[in-house]
């Protein structure tokens, strides 16, 4: 071999080497599909730390088991569901929307814009204050598809959008912190339960056609789980450490009515737009049987004071359990990361009883076919 022949495929090798490494090294921005989040506190990563209102978690020992030991803004002792859903793409975790961080290439992994208290209707949530309600979450997502645009041009902004998983989580508080709130509550001086559950939804319709209509084709709906099991519940309107029956019953009104619409809006838009989570059922596994699950407890809050440490709110005085991993619930109303582990569990490989029309990875290897064959076609 000549010597100007032996420099020329030294070169090449060393061209081919960068470029391995520059694909090795690119973020998971450029690799995983878009995530999207909007709901309450159930999905909320960290937007109300932004906000004047008392519906936080920026205090210890929230965030006690996150990587960084700090708390986030999360309603957990560590990771919640969207992180989870995030490790399941192969993506980093979303920032929340209104983090000065989430600019430049940040917004290919897609944005949170869910905010702890809020509701499907605007008056849910009110002793909140200063939160994000669901049409604000819908405005920002407008606002965030601009700036998207403005980086990758609008074709391929379209594609991201089009392309991605979306996760809402939203209704629990439309009962807890509206309907139920106090005694003679506005909303139940309007409406009869079965009559404020329809309201309900058909406002959650007018939510879901608009996401639709703004791009969204893969969106992940989860239902409420068992409302009157959450330590709260058990700890202001249980009797003898049984679930809050009424709150159990909105649940089961809601629910199935919701799983109905999703089904409507699936025959309207295409099968498996919309996907349906049985919350619900997932919940109940591991309340009525936590033993199966490895849990020790469904009924007590990890982090809290007062009976089943259902009052109040988790903070530096509460009361905390050692080990997280054997309760559910971490504190009045959101789960364990291990709880949330089991949750996501289900909707990753569960069977129709749990998610339907098919489970997250159904619908990932089919997308990630999908997506490859356009690619082609390109």
């Amino acid at each position: 071999m000549s010597a100007s022949s032996s420099s020329w495929s030294a070169l090449l090798l060393r061209a081919l080497a960068a470029a391995l490494a520059v694909a090795l090294l690119a973020p998971a921005a450029e690799c995983a599909r878009a995530f999207f989040v909007f709901g309450d506190s159930l999905v909320d990563n960290g937007n109300n730390n932004y906000l004047m209102t008392t519906a936080r978690a920026d205090a210890p020992p929230y965030g006690i088991d996150y990587p960084t030991r700090r708390p986030t803004g999360r309603f957990s002792n560590g990771l919640n569901i969207p992180d989870i859903i995030s490790e399941h793409l192969g993506a980093e975790p979303t920032l929340p929307y209104l983090s000065p961080e989430l600019k430049g290439k940040k917004l290919l992994v897609g944005a949170n814009f869910a905010s702890a208290g809020v509701g499907i209707l605007n008056d849910t949530g009110i002793q909140f204050v200063d939160i994000i309600r669901m049409s604000r979450q819908l405005q920002y997502f407008g606002e965030y598809q601009r700036k998207l645009r403005a980086l990758v041009g609008a074709a391929r902004a379209r594609q991201v959008v089009r392309r991605a998983l979306v996760l809402i989580t939203v209704g629990g508080n439309d009962f807890v912190n509206n309907y139920y709130l106090v005694p003679f509550s506005l909303r139940s001086r309007q409406f009869a339960l079965p009559d404020y559950v329809r309201y309900l939804i058909s406002e959650y319709r007018k939510i879901l056609v608009r996401l639709y209509m703004m791009g969204a084709r893969r969106v992940l709906v989860t239902g409420t789980g068992p409302l009157g099991c959450a330590p709260a519940m058990l700890a202001q309107r249980g009797r003898g450490g049984e679930c809050a029956a009424e709150l159990n019953r909105a649940a089961g009104l809601f629910n199935p009515q919701l799983a109905g619409l999703l089904a409507e809006l699936n025959a309207r838009f295409g099968a498996g737009t919309f996907i349906s989570a049985n919350a619900i059922r997932v919940h109940f596994d591991f309340v009525s049987n936590p033993a199966a699950y490895g849990f020790a407890t469904a009924k007590e809050a990890c982090c809290g004071q007062g009976p089943h440490n259902g009052l109040g709110l988790c903070t530096p005085a509460s009361n905390l359990c050692r080990d997280r991993s054997r309760y559910v619930f971490w504190d009045a109303y959101h789960p364990t990361e291990r709880a949330n582990r089991v949750i996501v569990s289900q909707f990753m490989s569960g069977s129709l009883d749990y998610v339907s029309p098919m489970n997250l990875s159904t619908v990932m290897e089919m997308d990630a076919r999908a997506f490859a064959a356009e690619e082609t076609l390109e």
